[in-house]
């Protein structure tokens, strides 16, 4: 039996979290995501995507650890005026934990219903898992149109292509296995926004990265 939206999700509410999605990734098509980096090095390596004009930055919770470089990372944002992401939510536990850090926005591996009308009830943006037509379908049953695509490589940029045909409203952040010699693959298959990670440590994937964002600038 396929899971309806919750009654408590408006379609206002819905369209309001797209456009906050919208906003957040209108000015690159780049993320950054520093899974397990600790806190300083998580500090440092969100500063390296901002000043790179990368302005939105997902730190993944899993531990303890991973729990005070999300406050820490957020704490920084604040000053710099960009908002940051809590990955790998997949309790409602997680939902309540990432927004008292501050998070503006959560992101999931996959689509789990409960998780997700957990944030609708909190009232932040939340980025599902998905890799399948049945998962996108459901993830637009329960009113959304941002989805992360995972993993992105495993699925290929030809899928992105496909899905466009029977779900055209559909945005995909996409994620896993992505770096600068990859980016534009998928950006060019219509991802809105592609995710990376350790290529932020690479001196020489930073200039190409840098490339990427000037070249879809200016062709924006």
């Amino acid at each position: 039996m396929t899971s309806q939206p919750s009654s408590s999700t408006s379609s206002a509410d819905a369209a309001a979290h797209a456009a906050w999605f919208e906003t957040a990734f209108a000015g690159a098509p780049l993320m950054a995501i520093l899974r397990g980096m600790g806190v300083e090095r998580s500090v440092r390596l969100s500063e390296t995507a901002w000043d790179l004009g990368i302005d939105s930055v997902e730190v993944p919770l899993q531990t303890d650890e991973d729990e005070r470089a999300l406050r820490a990372v957020v704490a920084k944002a604040a000053t710099r005026g960009k908002s940051v992401g809590a990955g790998t939510i997949i309790t409602p536990a997680q939902v309540a934990l990432a927004t008292d850090a501050g998070a503006a926005y959560l992101v999931s591996p996959g689509l789990d219903p409960v998780v997700v009308r957990a944030a609708q009830d909190a009232g932040i943006p939340i980025l599902p898992g998905v890799a399948t037509p049945s998962e996108v379908q459901l993830a637009v049953s329960l009113g959304l149109t941002w989805l992360k695509a995972f993993p992105a490589t495993w699925l290929g940029s030809g899928w992105f292509k496909h899905i466009r045909g029977p779900f055209p409203q559909v945005r995909f952040v996409a994620t896993g296995g992505l770096d600068a010699s990859n980016v534009e693959e998928f950006l060019d298959a219509g991802v809105r926004v592609a995710a990376v990670g350790s290529a932020l440590e690479d001196a020489s994937q930073l200039e190409r990265l840098a490339e990427v964002l000037r070249t879809r600038a200016a062709a924006r």
